[in-house]
């Protein structure tokens, strides 16, 4: 221990990536117990989880970018258009998710501006992309 008075350095664990949604889930005091178990970032997210339809947008993602130029690469409406058919604006959400689920697995880059940027704080529209 320090010095009286002074206060102990606790080294926090390094984030983890939400399963469902691909955003960075930092470490909270209230998680100390459990840490190990947290796969999600919020409540919302615990109940969307993962389906079928997203490794569906997952697997399109990587179809899409396999055929397309790595300079341009491709838009999340794209992977939504292959899966969803007609149907397809109500999936462009799921695609964004899908497609940071793959950058935070190191498969894929979010870019915008011509600029890789942090999937978590990605806002607006982003194109993805082969790393």
């Amino acid at each position: 221990m320090g010095a009286p008075g002074t206060l102990a350095r606790v080294s926090t664990p390094e984030p983890r990536t939400c399963a469902s949604c691909g955003r960075t889930i930092e470490w909270r005091k209230k998680w100390e117990r459990d840490w190990d178990s947290v796969r999600y970032c919020s409540a919302a997210c615990r109940r969307r989880r993962t389906s079928p339809q997203d490794e569906a947008l997952e697997a399109a993602v990587a179809d899409l970018l396999a055929r397309s130029s790595r300079a341009t690469g491709i838009a999340a409406s794209d992977a939504a258009r292959a899966v969803g058919g007609d149907d397809w604006r109500e999936l462009v959400e799921p695609a964004r998710r899908a497609a940071r689920r793959l950058a935070a697995a190191g498969e894929v880059e979010i870019v915008q501006g011509g600029r890789a940027v942090d999937p978590s704080t990605a806002r607006g529209e982003f194109r993805i992309r082969r790393r």
